[in-house]
């Protein structure tokens, strides 16, 4: 059974469904939980020149951190410990999949939960699946929800 699992959040409901899926888990594996948001650093290299970067940057910080709140919250209600992260991509070449994949190994996990927006042909195409790129490099098994709503 799984001794160490991390879940990805970025406050969607498919997150919040990979969450709840994964407090179950630990309860029922005594896992260690984990939850990480990853703060994609590449938009201010994109929108420079549109927005304030700083600007930008504390908005994204402030969403992730109110992800991560959420997730104490609901680590609370059910009863379990846990660590809780933000972690940020490291350049403009980096990206969320990699940053996740190398948070992921220098943590140990053998399970990672997170959400997928579950987009297909063309949406998909042109905003891409980190969730898909994520399953790709990994290493360790990788538990998708989506959202039902």
């Amino acid at each position: 059974m799984y001794k160490k699992i991390l879940v990805a959040v970025d406050g969607s409901g498919s997150s919040k469904r990979a969450l709840d899926e994964a407090l179950r888990l630990v309860n029922l594996a005594h896992a260690e939980l984990r939850v990480v948001h990853i703060v994609d650093k590449s938009p201010l290299f994109l929108y420079a020149g549109y927005y304030d970067p700083v600007a930008l940057m504390e908005g994204l910080r402030a969403n992730g951190g109110a992800a991560l709140d959420a997730a104490r919250e609901a680590m609370a209600a059910q009863h379990v410990a846990g660590e809780v992260e933000a972690v940020e991509t490291e350049s403009l070449a980096d990206d969320v999949p990699h940053c996740l994949l190398r948070y992921a190994e220098s943590h140990g996990a053998d399970l990672v939960a997170m959400g997928t927006h579950g987009r297909r042909g063309v949406r998909r195409l042109v905003l891409g699946s980190v969730a898909e790129r994520f399953l790709r490099l990994s290493h360790c098994p990788v538990l998708m929800t989506r959202d039902t709503a």
